[in-house]
C-alpha cells in the first residue's frame, strides 16, 4: 500500500497540520481520505473549507479510523490529546507520527498502546510554504516501512532526512529547525546595512530576501559544497572577499555555531521535561 492508499489523520489542525494535509492532496491522496481534529471549533472550519478534509473535535474517532496518525498539537498537550489511547490494542493501532517539538518517543510511548509504533519528526516552518526541511527518527517498534510512510509524508511539504539515533533531533532542532529564525535575521540585518549605504528599505529587504533565496537555490540545484560556491564569487582583491574579510574577523562562523549549540542544548533540557 502506498501513502495514497491509507487512511490519514490528525490530533490537532493547527497550520502545520494545514500545511502537510495540503502536501498529501497535492501527492494525491483524496481529501476524503483525511480526518483531522481540533478543539477549536474554527480551526475545524478552516481545514474542512480549505481543503475539503473530514474534521471532528473526537481526538478518539481519528485513532479509530486512520491508518496513521500524526500528532500535531503543542508539546504541553501531549498527555492530554492522547489520553485514554495507551489502553488500546497494539494490533489495532495505527502508525503514530509525532511532530510535537521536544517530546522524545519514550514520552509519547508512555500515552499510546504497548508496542505502538511511533515515529517523531522534527519539521520547520518553510513545510508551510511547501520547502521544510524534516528529520525523522522511529522507535524500536516502527520498520523500515513505517519509516518509508512517513518520509513520503513529509516529502509532501519539502526534503526529509532519516536520523540513526533520537538524540541527534537535538541538533536537527538547532540546525533546521532554529535555522529559519537565524535567515530571518540575516535577512534584518542585511536590509538594515543596504539601507545604512543609501539604499531605500524597502529595495534593500527585496534585494536580500532574493539574494538569500537565489543563493540556496544555486547550492541545492548544483549540489555542489558551500565553500566551493562561496569561492567561486570571491575573486582576489573583489568586493565579496572584503566583505567576507569583515564576517570573519567579527566572528560570523563562530556566532552561527554557538546559536545552534545554544538551539540543541536547549532541545535536550526541553526533552528531558516530563
Amino acid at each position: 500500500m502506498t501513502l495514497a492508499d491509507r487512511r490519514i489523520g490528525f490530533i490537532g489542525g493547527g497550520a502545520m497540520a494545514e500545511a502537510l494535509a495540503g502536501g498529501l492532496i497535492a501527492a494525491g491522496v483524496a481529501p476524503g481520505a483525511i480526518l483531522a481534529s481540533d478543539v477549536s471549533e474554527g480551526r475545524r472550519q478552516r481545514l474542512s473549507s480549505a481543503l475539503g478534509v473530514a474534521v471532528t473535535d473526537d481526538n478518539t474517532r481519528v485513532a479509530r479510523e486512520s491508518d496513521v496518525v500524526v500528532i500535531a498539537v503543542k508539546p504541553g498537550m501531549v498527555e492530554a490529546a492522547l489520553a485514554g489511547f495507551a489502553a488500546g490494542a497494539a494490533g489495532e493501532a495505527p502508525l503514530w507520527i509525532s511532530i510535537a517539538a521536544g517530546v522524545p518517543l519514550e514520552r509519547l510511548a508512555r500515552s499510546l498502546p504497548a508496542r505502538a509504533r511511533i515515529v517523531r519528526a522534527m519539521p520547520n516552518t518553510p513545510a508551510l510554504v511547501r520547502a521544510g526541511a524534516t528529520a525523522l527518527c522511529g522507535n524500536p517498534a516502527a520498520g523500515a516501512g513505517d519509516l518509508a510512510l512517513a518520509q513520503a509524508l513529509f516529502e509532501g511539504v519539502g526534503m526529509v532526512w532519516v536520523a540513526a539515533r533520537e538524540e541527534q533531533l537535538d541538533a536537527v532542532t538547532g540546525l533546521s529547525g532554529s535555522g529559519p529564525a537565524y535567515v530571518f535575521s540575516l535577512l534584518e540585518a542585511l536590509g538594515a546595512a543596504g539601507e545604512r549605504m543609501g539604499l531605500p528599505r524597502a529595495a534593500a529587504d527585496r534585494l536580500a530576501v532574493q539574494t538569500v533565496f537565489g543563493a540556496a537555490k544555486l547550492a541545492l540545484e548544483t549540489e555542489r559544497p558551500p565553500a566551493e560556491l562561496r569561492k567561486q564569487v570571491s575573486s582576489p582583491g573583489g568586493t565579496t572577499l572584503a566583505g567576507l574579510a569583515r564576517l570573519e574577523a567579527l566572528g560570523f562562523a563562530a556566532a552561527i555555531d554557538s546559536a545552534v549549540e545554544a538551539a540543541t542544548r536547549r532541545s535536550k533540557e526541553l526533552g528531558k521535561t516530563p
